[in-house]
This record gives C-alpha cells, sequence and structure tokens, in this order.
C-alpha cells in the first residue's frame, strides 16, 4: 500500500503554530487549550497515581499526551530509550525509573520551552540519566541500531511525514526493539477543510492519519504490531475539536510494533 501524507497543509506554518502552543502548554499549563492536561487526566489515561508521584509535579501539570503505552513498551533495566516528541518530560521521567541508573533515556523535542523545562526538572529531581535534546521528531540525531526502545505521546500526528517517522524509528533501534506509543488516528479520511488547517493540525485533529493507514505506514518501516488498544476515556475540550472528532471518528490509540 502507498502511504502519502498532505501536501495542502504549510508546513512552516504549521510548525509555527505548534512550537506556540506547545511553548504555552510548557509555561501557562493552567491556561484554555483544544485538550486536557495535567494529573487527573493522566491518571484517567492509565498512569499509576504512585508513580506519577515519583516525578516532578511541575511535568505532570503540562502532560498533554493522549494515552498509556509504558506497560505495553516493558522497559527493563539498563536499557536506551528514544521518546520523540518528549514536551515536559513525564514519559520521559517514568522511563528513567524504569531503566534506572544503568540506562539512559534520550528525549527529543523542537519547542525549546519544552526541553527547557523537561532539563529544569530532570536536574531538580536527580534525574542523571535523562537529556533532552533539540531535533525534529523526522530527523532524530541518533545512530543506528543505538536505543532498546522508541516512546511517543501524542507528537506523531503532528507530523506532516509519518512514514519518515516511523522509518526514522526503526533506523535508530537495534533489531528487535519495541515502537511503543500512544496517537490520535481517524476512522474516516479527513477533508481538506480539516488537513489544510494549521489550527486544528496543532490540536492534535488535523494531522490524525486513517488508522488503517498509520498501521501500514508502521509495517512499512519494518515493524510487526502486536498490540493495539483504544483510550476511549480521552476526550477533546472545544466545540470544533469535538465536532470534528465525532464527524470523523478522531480517537486515541496506544500500540506496541516490534522492529524486524
Amino acid at each position: 500500500m502507498a502511504i502519502t501524507t498532505p501536501a495542502a497543509v504549510d508546513r512552516g506554518e504549521l510548525e509555527s503554530r505548534v512550537k506556540a502552543m506547545y511553548r504555552e502548554v510548557a509555561e501557562t499549563p493552567e491556561g484554555d487549550f483544544h485538550f486536557e492536561m495535567g494529573r487527573a487526566l493522566a491518571e484517567r489515561l492509565g498512569y499509576a497515581p504512585q508513580a506519577l508521584d515519583r516525578i516532578p509535579a511541575a511535568a505532570i501539570d503540562s502532560f498533554a499526551g493522549v494515552g498509556h503505552f509504558l506497560d505495553l513498551a516493558a522497559i527493563q533495566p539498563g536499557e536506551t530509550i528514544l521518546d520523540l516528541g518528549s514536551g515536559s518530560g513525564l514519559d520521559s521521567l517514568l522511563a528513567a525509573l524504569a531503566t534506572g541508573p544503568r540506562g539512559r533515556v534520550l528525549g527529543l523535542d523542537m519547542t525549546e520551552a519544552q526541553r527547557d523545562k523537561a532539563s529544569r526538572l530532570a536536574r531538580q529531581g536527580g534525574f542523571d540519566n535523562v537529556s533532552f535534546h533539540a531535533g525534529y521528531i523526522e530527523a532524530p540525531p541518533f545512530d543506528d541500531a543505538s536505543v532498546e526502545v522508541v516512546i511517543s505521546n501524542g507528537v506523531i500526528n503532528l507530523s506532516a511525514d509519518k512514514p519518515r517517522v516511523f522509518a526514522e524509528a526503526a533506523r535508530v533501534l537495534k533489531p528487535g526493539g519495541r515502537l511503543a506509543l500512544a496517537d490520535i488516528v481517524t476512522e474516516s479520511p479527513l477533508p481538506d477543510g480539516v488537513t489544510c488547517n494549521a489550527t486544528l493540525w496543532a490540536a492534535c485533529i488535523g494531522g490524525a492519519m486513517q488508522e488503517d493507514d498509520y498501521r501500514a505506514a508502521i509495517e512499512a518501516a519494518g515493524f510487526a504490531i502486536r498490540r493495539v488498544r483504544e483510550h476511549p476515556e480521552y476526550r477533546f475540550l472545544t466545540d470544533s475539536a469535538r465536532g470534528a472528532g465525532e464527524t470523523y471518528g478522531v480517537k486515541s490509540i496506544s500500540l506496541l510494533a516490534i522492529k524486524a
């Protein structure tokens, strides 16, 4: 199956909107957004309260994920983990606890405010095995076959080149490595009026890929999908976001895939 991505969205405008929105997520998490944030969301998605208690509260305040997948990732002590679109660091810090002092977590994010906040919280919390890097999920600046696990939460839908994201995830993973993620997908194709709207892309809707195509893109990158589950407990907040979600079957899923 040939996988295509919408060409009509202005990628420069998209990047600008995404950076602006997630700078606000980092700096003013109490603001109004299309999506939920914070600890109540994390717990409803499946994050254990006792695990959240072990990381800085400010990382949880800016949590804007769409699902829970760390149980699928099954991180083992000593492993190296890459977090694509690490945001303010919630998943990276929890991964750091799982891999322990002999392991390493690499957070990658294009938004400076998110990286700065995550780095500050990691230092303050004594997470010496975590580092946060500037870059794009379509071109992670890491060596081939250098990590055991790639994780991502609600970010790949923001990319205008999802097949490349999955290809790069496969590149950095060792043979048998695991891709564990949560993301937004759709049941039916989105019309141009949605896919050309950079604001709806930044809200995690306009860039959502049809689920069948999303899964096909993962498999085309050399992965075998082992498990997929839906997160009906995830919801959008604004009328425009809810309307698009209800019309086109926009939903949250998490999955586990293994590199061949």
